[in-house]
């Protein structure tokens, strides 16, 4: 049975629609009007035990919606949802208990204590006996790495020591289901990496299923296999994350050293240019041509060296977004070796 399961979710809200002016400000007063603004729509997706799947999209994409839609706090306008075989909107102590929602821009530890007496707050408010709950503070702590830090105010930490107090503030409980929207946000590399290898470690040690959203792709290609991408408010690809470069990337990159500087005119009939520094170019070829361009490459230019490889996954799915025509669809790509 599935830990998380979407069926044909949808939210939509109703917005006040207000003219500028003093004149369209009386006209909202004594006659407001709304316009209809549909955030996602027919949405489905389901997550096994365990899993670490990827939400992908843009700003405005729908995320956040969908996983208030999925903690329960917020009601979906149509369609289902199942956590763990319940309605999460009803929000059953027992199931609260068994989920969690960590959101990189909001902060639950309290500015002026130490991380500590926060931890101790929410350890009570789970019904975990202290002695227990101290436990597993100190587990969390050594895992990540911030054991020195727990007996300073809050307001003194750096983002990053921070961002790692409110991971342990929302998994005291151990949690069977993680919803984190942009755990790493605004983290420098080095506590983006602490918190990845940590996520890594507390879903191998619980077997936690975890749904993860980040702009940082490093966050989603160092945890998760399988991706769920989403553009303005419709699914639009679910399947295994080396899949979106062959569903999305019609073509290959084609990187070049040439004897002498490059023209990006003469460059530009050989494929799209990424990129031109001196002698070193980045084109991108259609996959359907690709050899018979390498061939002419060859022939026809001074090549001192020439590599061929798939695009870097970020450009692949930058482009998917800022094209805009997946969302425009109601149909959806389901990758060939999808879960």
């Amino acid at each position: 049975m599935p830990t998380v399961q979407a069926d044909n979710l949808s939210k939509t809200f109703h917005v006040a629609d207000k003219q500028p002016g003093m004149l369209g400000t009386l006209r909202h007063f004594i006659n407001r009007s709304y316009r209809a603004v549909q955030a996602v729509r027919d949405v489905s997706f389901a997550i096994e035990p365990g899993e670490v799947v990827g939400f992908l999209g843009p700003n405005g994409a729908g995320k956040t919606t969908t996983l208030k839609m999925l903690t329960g706090l917020i009601h979906p306008t149509s369609g289902s949802v199942s956590v763990l075989g319940q309605v999460p909107f009803k929000r059953r102590p027992d199931l609260l208990r068994q989920v969690t929602l960590v959101m990189g821009q909001k902060q639950q530890m309290i500015w002026d204590l130490p991380p500590m007496e926060s931890l101790r707050v929410n350890a009570a408010v789970y019904g975990i006996p202290e002695d227990e709950a101290r436990r597993r503070i100190d587990e969390l702590a050594e895992m990540l790495t911030i054991s020195d830090e727990m007996t300073r105010p809050v307001r003194k930490l750096s983002l990053g020591e921070r961002m790692k107090c409110e991971l342990m503030a929302a998994l005291i409980h151990h949690p069977r289901v993680l919803f984190l929207d942009e755990p790493t946000l605004g983290l420098d590399v080095n506590a983006q990496t602490a918190v990845r290898n940590f996520l890594r470690e507390y879903n191998r040690q619980h077997g936690a299923s975890i749904l993860l959203t980040s702009h940082y792709m490093a966050d989603i290609t160092a945890l998760c296999d399988r991706v769920v991408m989403i553009h303005k408010g419709g699914l639009i690809y679910d399947g295994r994350l080396a899949g979106v470069v062959n569903r999305f990337a019609p073509f290959r990159e084609v990187k070049l050293e040439l004897a002498s500087d490059a023209d990006e005119s003469v460059m530009a009939r050989y494929g799209e240019v990424e990129s031109i520094q001196g002698r070193v170019v980045r084109l991108l070829v259609n996959r359907d041509g690709l050899t018979a361009t390498v061939n002419r490459l060859l022939s026809e230019q001074d090549v001192t060296d020439l590599t061929v490889s798939d695009p870097p996954i970020e450009e692949v799915i930058g482009r998917v977004f800022d094209d805009g025509e997946p969302g425009d669809t109601d149909e959806y790509t389901t990758g060939a070796d999808s879960v």
